[in-house]
């Protein structure tokens, strides 16, 4: 009895979850009908009927599916919904039907990651498979993208595999307890076997990274590698060191100065640059980000009534820029927070096991930093780096990667459907 009036509580939870979601896309919509700028209201009335639609579509998919929580589930229709209406009204409303098929896409691919990484034992077994992966995609790369470059142009599409990497290294860095058991001594250190795979194909990740020049997404593979070095150094019943500890810092902190240092001297420049000195040169994407944020003010200029889309990358890379001066800037911090809540479910919802904790650090990290990089460089707090904001900004290959490592976080909180159980093996010793 207990158990069916929690179900039927969390029946009418959901239910009031999916109003809201319905309801705050639909207050958006009012506001581009109200307030936008666009030619033909059948702009309009196309952009309201695809969002409204893929609510109804998604909310009914997830309905065939019996899981422990749909609050990952539910968040994210609401964010990419979100961005699918903010991406349609840069410099005119107009329905970006390029967008909308990619964020089908990173919700497939949502799914995917879910349905990869559920079963924390067999998913541990693929761990050789990610280094190989890791690898061909460096080939794939080199092969195809060209002179030092990450991109691979097909057509009138542009691929950058690059991104595949970042859930590859997380199921490399992802460690159950009973890995960290058997320890071997690797010189003057004593270590698991895997941790020592996990620091070399790190670093291999990081100085291609440099050698292709995309710079940007080094933190990114960093802080990945750092909370896993501090899961692995600070398991539940290890031997806690703080000479372990203090010596990770003073690694981390020497590798900065030497990446400092030894930086490109095109990488420097932003380091010092004062872009209102130079605001129709190095700093003339920063200058006119900040130019758009001050006249969208609070509440913005209107959907479609922003001039940033006549600058490079505004869609992309100074994304955040372009919603605060047609949204205001008090839209655009409150779809971050969007975002940190649907990270912060695997604290709502705790993991299943040890391994799951540790993919959930791995995909937090990767937000965060992407977040923290792309959000603080349009606001010129630090040098201008060219990352994507993870849902929000325009590209194929960051929104399927975003949508498969949501799959991975919702994975550490969701067990095996209950309708198509699935055997899952025993993991002696994993369990937390």
């Amino acid at each position: 009895m207990a158990a069916e009036k929690v179900k039927e509580n969390a029946k009418l939870n959901y239910f009031f979850i999916k109003l809201f979601v319905v309801l705050t896309h639909i207050v958006l919509l009012l506001n581009v009908y109200l307030n936008g700028v666009y030619d033909d209201t059948a702009a309009v009335i196309i952009l309201s009927a695809f969002v409204i639609a893929s609510d109804v579509i998604y909310f009914m998919i997830l309905g065939t599916f019996t899981q422990d929580t749909y609050t990952v589930d539910y968040l994210l229709v609401l964010i990419a919904n979100i961005s699918l209406i903010f991406q349609s009204c840069f410099g005119g409303v107009q329905f970006n039907l390029k967008h909308f098929i990619t964020l089908t896409a990173g919700m497939i691919s949502c799914h995917a990651g879910y349905l990869f990484t559920r079963n924390s034992f067999k998913a541990e077994k693929f761990r050789p498979y990610c280094y190989a992966g890791i690898g061909v995609l460096m080939v794939i790369i080199l092969l195809f993208a060209g002179s030092r470059s990450m991109w691979i142009n097909i057509g009138s599409f542009s691929v950058q595999p690059s991104e595949f990497m970042k859930p590859l290294l997380i199921m490399i860095c992802a460690s159950s307890l009973q890995s960290q058991q058997t320890k071997k001594k690797y010189w003057i250190i004593r270590t698991a076997p895997n941790n020592i795979g996990m620091v070399l194909i790190s670093m291999l990740i990081i100085a291609f990274q440099w050698w292709c020049r995309d710079l940007g997404s080094i933190p990114t593979f960093a802080a990945v590698t750092g909370c896993a070095l501090i899961n692995r150094l600070c398991y539940p019943k290890a031997a806690f060191s703080k000479r372990k500890i203090a010596a990770l810092a003073a690694g981390a902190v020497a590798l900065v100065v030497v990446a400092v240092k030894f930086a490109p001297g095109y990488v420097k420049d932003r380091l010092y640059v004062d872009i209102w000195a130079d605001q129709y040169g190095n700093g003339y994407q920063q200058c006119r980000a900040l130019i758009a944020m001050a006249e969208g003010g609070w509440l913005g200029k209107g959907p479609g009534a922003g001039r940033l889309s006549n600058v490079a990358a505004y869609d992309t890379d100074i994304v955040f820029s372009s919603v605060s001066e047609e949204w205001g800037l008090l839209a655009a911090i409150l779809f971050v927070i969007l975002i940190v809540l649907l990270l912060a479910t695997s604290l709502i919802n705790t993991p299943k096991c040890y391994y799951h904790g540790t993919i959930a650090v791995g995909v937090t990290a990767v937000f965060v930093v992407q977040m923290s990089l792309n959000i603080f460089g349009s606001c010129n707090m630090i040098p201008f780096t060219g990352v994507t904001l993870p849902f929000l900004s325009n590209g194929g290959t960051s929104i399927v990667t975003s949508g498969f490592l949501i799959g991975m976080l919702k994975a550490s909180q969701s067990p095996v459907f209950v309708r198509n159980i699935v055997e899952v093996e025993p993991e002696s010793g994993d369990q937390s």
